[in-house]
């Protein structure tokens, strides 16, 4: 009994009611003098704000200017303007930004933008989804996965009753071609081809597993060449023709990473020769310009000398599967893998939390193992109790 009358006191004319989204965001609705519940045209970022909407509704009843809200365009809204707002709420790097603004431009709302958010069914969205170019299973997945997250949270937002996106491993892609690491001998060649200022940076990107987008923004005051150590702190990445620096990829890219001590005097000949005295010089800077270094400017010396080293086939980001590689070869555990090259995965964040940086010194240790024909496997640590 006592529900049935909080229930009939929350319909009751001017009354209000408050409730927080899955989403984290607060819904206002209010029962005006009609008996009539309607929520507001919109949601709050908090709570204060939805109640500041149900004391105006009050208020314009008590002066008796109250009017219904207008019919709300949420549940006829058009996917096209709940994925603008849905894309201006969302705290993103520049590059992921302008990714999924070009993949709701250019796969999404050409066929999907005009229909309104809860007419848009699951029949619609498979045939949508097959009618993606089969020769960029990448973009297919991501728009797919993109359209998948927009709609999730319009179920939050309470607009749609379920998640129309339910075709079966549409959201992942199937990788064309494994990369091959590149081996010693290659990877030599490489080295030896690629003019004298982009050497260290084809050596870091294999032995260290660095990102371009890390490697060309690190500074003179990011290596420690007495620890022998890089603090990968930031990444730059390029959106709409301008570089962005932020923080790098993933939360775990912020990390240290111990050098293999057989590179330090390519390092310190690199520090010399080519990068400028101030702590926040770029190592690898743009050659003429200044500034950071476009992808074409490493691309026009690289290509030529991944010819030389008979592999074509070997992209300048397979060099860090190289490192990834080369590393595991030492006896590195998963997680010494995933903190050495900061991956981050909900799997792996759990290992990565019991990675040690004097491991990741033995690792850079062992490392040079391999330029001396000298293997140094690491010594397995020792269980730990319950483990």
């Amino acid at each position: 009994m006592a529900t049935k009358a909080k229930r009939r006191a929350r319909r009751a004319p001017g009354a209000g009611r408050l409730r927080q989204l899955p989403s984290g965001r607060w819904q206002a609705r209010f029962t005006g003098p009609d008996g009539v519940m309607r929520p507001a045209r919109e949601t709050y970022d908090t709570k204060m704000d939805a109640q500041a909407w149900l004391e105006n509704q009050a208020r314009d009843v008590d002066r008796g200017v109250w009017a219904p809200p207008e019919p709300t365009a949420d549940r006829g809204q058009t996917l096209r303007d709940y994925s603008a707002s849905w894309l201006a709420a969302r705290e993103l790097k520049p590059s992921t930004r302008a990714l999924y603004r070009d993949l709701l431009d250019e796969r999404i709302l050409p066929d999907l933008g005009d229909v309104a958010l809860d007419r848009l069914t699951s029949a619609t969205v498979r045939t949508w989804h097959a009618r993606l170019p089969a020769d960029a299973p990448t973009a297919r997945a991501h728009a797919y996965s993109l359209l998948r997250s927009i709609m999730s949270t319009a179920v939050e937002d309470d607009l749609v009753a379920a998640n129309p996106c339910k075709v079966r491993g549409a959201g992942t892609a199937r990788r064309k071609i494994d990369p091959r690491p590149a081996t010693l001998p290659e990877l030599e060649v490489i080295v030896a081809n690629v003019p004298d200022r982009y050497r260290a940076m084809v050596l870091l990107a294999a032995w260290c597993g660095l990102r371009f987008g890390e490697l060309t923004e690190l500074r003179r005051g990011d290596v420690d060449t007495k620890a022998g150590v890089l603090r990968i702190r930031r990444g730059v990445s390029r959106a709409g023709g301008e570089y962005v620096v932020g923080t790098p990829k993933t939360r775990a890219g912020v990390r240290d990473v111990a050098i293999p001590p057989h590179l330090l005097p390519a390092v310190g000949h690199h520090l010399d020769a080519h990068t400028g005295p101030e702590p926040d010089a770029l190592l690898f800077g743009a050659a003429r310009r200044g500034g950071h270094m476009a992808p074409s400017a490493l691309f026009k010396v690289y290509y030529p000398a991944r010819e030389k080293a008979g592999r074509p086939d070997l992209r300048f980001h397979d060099l860090r599967h190289t490192g990834a590689t080369l590393a595991a070869a030492t006896g590195a555990t998963l997680a010494e893998l995933m903190a050495r090259l900061g991956h981050s995965t909900p799997q792996a964040a759990m290992i990565y939390q019991h990675a040690a940086a004097d491991r990741d010194k033995a690792i850079a240790e062992s490392l040079s193992g391999f330029a001396g024909a000298t293997v140094v496997p690491l010594r397995p640590r020792k269980q730990r109790k319950g483990a």
